[in-house]
């Protein structure tokens, strides 16, 4: 069962999410903030596998609280979710350490697919997303990604975990460790998510 921390100013919009999260059994909501400022005491206090965080919050607002979460030690998984996909939004939440970020518009069992995801470190970007970073203008890379590097990362972005990408391409996990800090290295980021989303907006991936 994966715990929850629902982040959301509006009590109607977390109202509707706990209720939709209670009633399936994978999901135990083990708590609600109406701002940042309660999302990182309740984040310290309550230690979720994910935080389902809304963005633009009073006081404290969403991209704020991930940061201030990871400094405090906190590790759960971060998934955005929230009704804006500007390009300086989504980048921003992502550099700051989320670890998907999806719109609230998305249909039910992709939400909780999306969870799911977040809860076993896996990127996610809901398609609508991944094209608002595609359309951003596109940097240059210090170098080119390879061919396999490219094959690794686009795994990842498809939700595949380190060994199920070495089992995929018969390479050892080592290995494909070596390619994302290449992957890392290149692009200029730190983490899974920032490369995805660094490499939509770059061209390097492509959705299907």
């Amino acid at each position: 069962m994966i715990s929850l921390l629902i982040v959301d100013d509006h009590p109607v919009v977390r109202d509707g999410l706990r209720g939709m999260f209670s009633d399936d059994p994978r999901f135990e909501v083990v708590g609600e903030a109406g701002d940042g400022e309660e999302a990182i005491a309740a984040g310290e206090k309550l230690r979720p596998d994910v935080v389902l965080m809304d963005l633009r919050m009073p006081k404290v607002d969403g991209v704020a609280a991930i940061k201030e979460l990871a400094g405090r030690g906190v590790t759960a998984r971060v998934l955005v979710l929230t009704t804006y996909d500007t390009d300086s939004d989504v980048l921003r939440a992502i550099e700051a350490g989320a670890t998907g970020y999806v719109l609230k518009e998305m249909p039910r069992e992709e939400l909780f697919r999306a969870v799911e995801a977040a809860a076993q470190g896996k990127a996610t970007l809901s398609p609508a997303v991944a094209t608002r970073l595609m359309g951003q203008m596109r940097q240059p890379a210090a170098a080119p990604l390879s061919k396999r590097e490219t094959e690794v990362l686009e795994l990842i972005a498809g939700g595949s975990t380190n060994r199920e990408v070495a089992k995929h391409l018969f390479i050892s996990e080592s290995t494909v460790k070596t390619y994302l800090l290449q992957v890392y290295s290149k692009l200029g980021v730190n983490d899974r998510a920032a490369a995805v989303a660094t490499a939509y907006s770059r061209g390097y991936l492509t959705l299907p």
